[in-house]
């Protein structure tokens, strides 16, 4: 007789859901990008902050869904993001149906990765396995016989690699043979699972004779999770009272099996060499990289490099897009008729534009360097570097890729916070991550470094500037751990930690990826953060451009008057009249009612304006300073904004941006929350109010009382 047939539901609508899964750093992302392209979607699972990533591909003549699940080591989940691709794979997700699974396992680390791909396949849901990372596993020695590997795991086993697009046409194929022709679950379990609880398996298997064995013992353990009705959950519970079922003695003994069975596969599959006769690059780099004293040296030389180059790469392409943007300010002023639109033009979009644009360099150059780390491998040497002075606070090792992410944006940083198990530590990275100065705060300190900091080297090659900036960015990282370590104190969750981390091969970057990534997050800073500033650009024109009743028409006669009389200076009197046009305006009158807050941390009311609209986003700083010394200086259109900030004047002659003014300003944007898109996300991921209420009133009251103290040592 023929085989079962192994009919998958999706089949019959010609539609396929695939489900992705593999460990972590498997190469599944890789893999799932080369199977969808662009075509891909990203929103969050049902009920649940964590993100869901999806994709169409054809699969011969099928149309397939691919969802890409949340990387798990095994299917005893810790993680919050681990319980959604466990409830996937258990089919006890009400909203996603997986008609086949695609198990991705490094073919490099195959022992541990065959754990979980040993796992789905007792569950006996359609499945095929997926080895990646194969050049890798070849430069170790490693050689794998993939049919010997398919007979002895029963199901089918495809090699690919995603970054040359190699092995792709394979797993389709082996896909389509899985669930249009013949899947036949493997006859016998991987190992006994029966034997591991017999009396209870057989028990409730006789009200869920649909169950396999392996399934059956996770109802037993999480049935909990899953959306029964109370009186079936009830059932389980007194199955396992009366059969006196141990959840963690079951646990232990299935790994144990496994993993016993999994040593007699990769005899009779894999060739490895003698473990003692390896000497990988990557053991003779980590013992210099990962050393207890040498290795913090390098990480603070490697963090020192990153933010010098910021400013030695970043420099020029700064300058020619300033000057670009002044001299087309200096243009349209002498070419366009002098009226209400011409300069809406020239002091609201140019403005706007030239506060975006002369910041890509930089942010470029930030993303592409940590991206070139990130793909080397020695960005998880530093969270393992990190670990015992994150445990000192209250936090781990895992709380520094949130806190490194930070330093590029907060909000999916704080997003990647998930990972971190223990609630306690995950609730704490997620407080103080907004203090890690994003790339938001570079426009600001960009502007104000260069005001008030000289542009000299020390040795002849050190950019003080550039120092200085590897500073604030400390400042906010060492308050960070300070805060933490407060925090822990008040934070009264009591749940066990540890600390485990995959260290990555060593692997040379791949500069198209970092190109990409350049190109990506400068046109994301370009239409998001400059959406923003392009429409606060043209509210504060509107604001600085009119005033209540006729007050504009009353200056416009005063300064006509002035300069009929004999002898009249008619080009300072219209700079006087541009001065007190803004200062009469719906802006002068918003800043003006801030300045006796503010003037103690040595600002104006301009300054205060800016710190009202950047609470929308912080570069908007910059933007708000272009409008409002562009609609306040009449005859300087030719100027740069950074000219024009440094010649500003108070009422008293004394100039506005001194170096403790600077100094107050960049401390008070390195602690306070400006960012409403931060705010919302921690609402959203801690559920809460409170905690979102709580980071502005500490953060903000840090910001005020450091900027404070700076600046009344410093005048």
């Amino acid at each position: 007789m023929p085989p079962a047939l192994y009919f998958c539901p999706g089949l019959e609508k010609k539609n396929l859901h695939i489900a992705l899964v593999g460990n972590p750093n498997s190469g599944k992302s890789s893999l799932f990008n080369c199977l969808t392209g662009l075509n891909q979607q990203v929103g969050n699972f049902p009920g649940v902050t964590v993100d869901k990533k999806t994709g169409s591909a054809r699969i011969g003549s099928i149309s397939a869904e691919i969802i890409d699940l949340p990387g798990s080591y095994s299917l005893y989940p810790k993680r919050l993001d681990e319980w959604v691709s466990y409830r996937v794979l258990l089919g006890e997700d009400t909203d996603i149906k997986a008609d086949v699974v695609v198990a991705v396992a490094d073919a490099s680390n195959l022992k541990r990765n065959l754990l979980f791909c040993t796992q789905i396949i007792d569950l006996k849901v359609p499945v095929v396995i997926v080895l990646t990372m194969m050049d890798l596993a070849r430069q170790k020695g490693i050689k794998i016989d993939l049919a010997a590997l398919e007979r002895e795991l029963g199901v089918p086993v495809v090699a690919v690699n995603p970054r040359k697009n190699k092995g792709i046409a394979e797993l389709k194929k082996a896909i389509e043979l899985t669930v249009q022709q013949a899947y036949k679950p493997p006859v016998r379990d991987f190992i006994d699972n029966k034997a591991l609880a017999v009396a209870p398996i057989e028990e409730l298997k006789s009200y869920f004779p649909q169950l396999s064995d392996y399934k059956a013992i996770h109802y037993l353990i999480n049935h909990e999770q899953f959306g029964l009705d109370q009186q079936t959950q009830e059932r389980i519970e007194n199955i396992e009272a009366r059969n006196q079922f141990n959840h963690t003695r079951t646990q232990a003994e299935e790994i144990l099996q496994r993993y016993s069975r999994i040593r007699y596969v990769m005899q009779q599959a894999v060739s490895e060499p003698d473990p003692l006769k390896k000497n990988l690059f990557t053991e003779k780099l980590d013992t210099v990289l990962l050393h207890r004293r040498w290795g913090y040296i390098i990480l603070l030389g490697v963090l020192f490099l990153l933010f010098q180059s910021i400013f030695w790469l970043a420099q020029y392409p700064m300058e020619w897009i300033e000057l670009g943007f002044a001299e087309l300010s200096s243009v349209l002023s002498a070419s366009l008729p002098a009226n209400r639109w011409s300069d809406l033009l020239i002091n609201g979009v140019v403005a706007g534009l030239g506060g975006i644009f002369v910041f890509v360099p930089q942010i470029m150059i930030l993303f592409g360097l940590i991206t070139l780390l990130e793909d080397s491998g020695y960005m998880a040497r530093i969270s393992f570097l990190s670990d015992r002075l994150m445990r000192s606070v209250g936090l781990n090792g895992k709380s520094v890729m949130p806190m490194i992410s930070g330093f590029a944006c907060a909000v999916p940083a704080i997003m990647s916070a998930r990972n971190i198990e223990n609630r306690k530590e995950r609730l704490l990275t997620i407080l103080i991550t907004p203090l890690m100065s994003c790339s938001a705060r570079l426009p600001v300190f960009t502007i104000l470094i260069a005001l008030v900091i000289p542009n000299t080297y020390l040795l002849g090659f050190l950019s003080v500037q550039g120092l200085v900036m590897m500073g604030l960015y400390l400042l906010g990282l060492i308050l960070a751990l300070m805060v933490s370590w407060v925090a822990k104190w008040f934070i009264n969750i009591k749940e066990k930690s540890f600390f485990i981390l995959e260290l990555p091969t060593y692997r040379s970057p791949r500069w198209k990826n970092a190109l990409t990534t350049m190109i990506s997050k400068a046109r994301i800073f370009i239409v998001d953060a400059g959406k923003i500033i392009m429409i606060i650009s043209l509210l504060l024109w509107a604001l600085s451009s009119f005033g209540p009743g006729n007050t504009m028409q009353r200056l416009e006669a005063k300064y006509e008057q002035l300069k009929a009389a004999p002898g009249a200076d008619a080009a300072q009197l219209d700079k006087a009249l541009q001065t007190e046009k803004l200062e009469s305006s719906f802006a002068g009158i918003i800043g003006k009612s801030m300045e006796p807050a503010i003037a103690p941390l040595g600002y104006d009311w301009k300054i205060g304006i800016a710190l009202v609209t950047s609470f929308a986003a912080r570069e908007v700083f910059v933007g708000t300073m272009a409008t409002l010394y562009s609609v306040g200086e009449g005859d300087d259109d030719g100027q740069l904004l950074k000219e024009k900030m440094k010649a500003a004047v108070r009422p008293d002659g004394s100039p506005v941006f001194t170096f403790a003014t600077g100094l107050s300003l960049m401390i008070f944007y390195v602690f306070a929350m400006q960012c409403m898109s931060t705010l919302a996300i921690v609402k959203r991921e801690t559920r809460s109010w409170k905690w979102p209420a709580i980071q502005l009133v500490y953060m903000t009251a840090l910001a005020y009382l450091l900027s404070l103290l700076a600046y009344q040592l410093l005048k």
